[in-house]
């Protein structure tokens, strides 16, 4: 496998790692996450305008310039360098391989806005009674003459309260652990003013991002909103999810090389006895285990984002296991920074914490260690 980055790929990421160096810093960014507003809109509108990285890996069909897993590979792992909480995984990756799966007008519509920068999808796919697989859905479609009624209630629903377009994965046939009979649907959304029928409440979580529940009521939707075919919307979702959780490896891989650094950078300045604490033994010996987490942790990430486009066992078993390494080096790697840097490595002036936080989040979205430990197996076996 080749990792070098071709000349394309490396001034994308110079251009996305200079605008986030000079106009994302940490205390600015946390100040909005945790304000009314929730995030800075002028920030997406830069994505969109004058980087164009939320258009990177759409089609040139509509408004995109055509990239692939590798682009995205390259903007998520700058977005977690500067921990950017604005939703470029859930629109940008995971909304966009919805809407392009399941294709059609309407798909086509929304990813038009998506590159534009005026639409941000929420998926509303987990719900209060799933277990651990995530076709465990019981919400329900169902039809009405033009019109589709959605009935149930989803919890976590990532960037909700950021959202312009709901995405909601619904049952029109079978019961709630058959794969088949999911369909996709496609709603405007006001967060201030959802839809008749449907209630919605809104939370931050550790990492300053934002999600929030949602209760389907008897929601009418027409039926131009159904994405694809109806009841065959599996394939779409899990190919969907593996994409969000290569992201979200590649995101810990640009959290974690700065953990690695700003550690070793603090050993070298954080005295103890007169010497620095970095010419300790036994510290040098665990900021060597952290590097070598690091490295695993990237080649997993590389491993994944090379097979997105492979056959879907292949894919499957890749995403896999770098979830997997993944979940076990961001663990590794955030504690031991922290414990390096003693108390100030949990206090809020110290990017260390905040980056700890998101790495802590980042091992159960799209799916523990246990869970990806288990389809490893799946995948392997049959």
């Amino acid at each position: 496998m080749d990792f070098t980055l071709t000349d394309e790929q490396t001034m994308l990421r110079d251009a996305v790692r200079s605008y986030l160096a000079g106009r994302y810093p940490l205390v600015e960014s946390r100040t909005a996450a945790r304000s009314a507003a929730r995030w800075q809109p002028g920030v997406w509108e830069a994505f969109a305008s004058e980087l164009g990285i939320l258009g990177a890996t759409l089609p040139e069909s509509v408004g995109g310039t055509g990239g692939g897993p590798e682009e995205m590979m390259v903007i998520a792992e700058e977005l977690g360098r500067a921990l950017v909480v604005e939703p470029y995984i859930g629109t940008a990756v995971v909304g966009a391989a919805l809407l392009r799966g399941a294709g059609g007008p309407a798909a086509e519509a929304v990813l038009s806005a998506i590159a534009e920068g005026g639409a941000r999808i929420a998926f509303a796919l987990t719900e209060p009674e799933s277990g651990r697989e995530p076709w465990d859905v019981g919400a329900t479609a169902v039809r009405d003459g033009d019109e589709y009624v959605l009935a149930g209630a989803k919890i976590v629903v990532a960037d909700l309260p950021l959202a312009t377009h709901l995405i909601v994965a619904a049952r029109t046939a079978g019961g709630r652990l058959d794969r088949d009979g999911l369909s996709l649907f496609v709603l405007e959304f006001d967060p201030q003013a959802p839809p008749a029928g449907m209630s919605a409440h809104y939370f931050r979580t550790i990492d300053d991002h934002h999600t929030g529940d949602l209760v389907l009521a008897d929601v009418r939707v027409p039926a131009t909103a159904l994405l694809g075919a109806e009841g065959g919307a599996w394939e779409v979702i899990e190919r969907a999810l593996d994409d969000g959780a290569a992201a979200v490896c590649c995101e810990a891989v640009g959290i974690m090389r700065c953990v690695v650094a700003d550690t070793v950078e603090y050993a070298k300045q954080r005295r103890q006895f007169g010497v620095p604490i970095g010419s300790f033994q036994a510290l040098q010996h665990r900021m060597v285990d952290m590097s070598l987490e690091l490295e695993q942790a990237v080649a997993a990430s590389y491993l994944a984002v090379l097979n997105l486009d492979a056959e879907p066992r292949a894919r499957r078993r890749a995403v896999s296991a770098a979830k997997v390494t993944i979940a076990r080096a961001a663990r590794f790697v955030g504690q031991n920074a922290v414990q390096l840097h003693g108390g100030m490595g949990m206090t809020e002036e110290l990017a260390i914490g905040h980056y700890f936080k998101r790495l802590t989040a980042i091992e159960t979205e799209f799916g523990s260690a246990t869970d990806h430990l288990r389809r490893y197996a799946e995948v392997t076996s049959a």
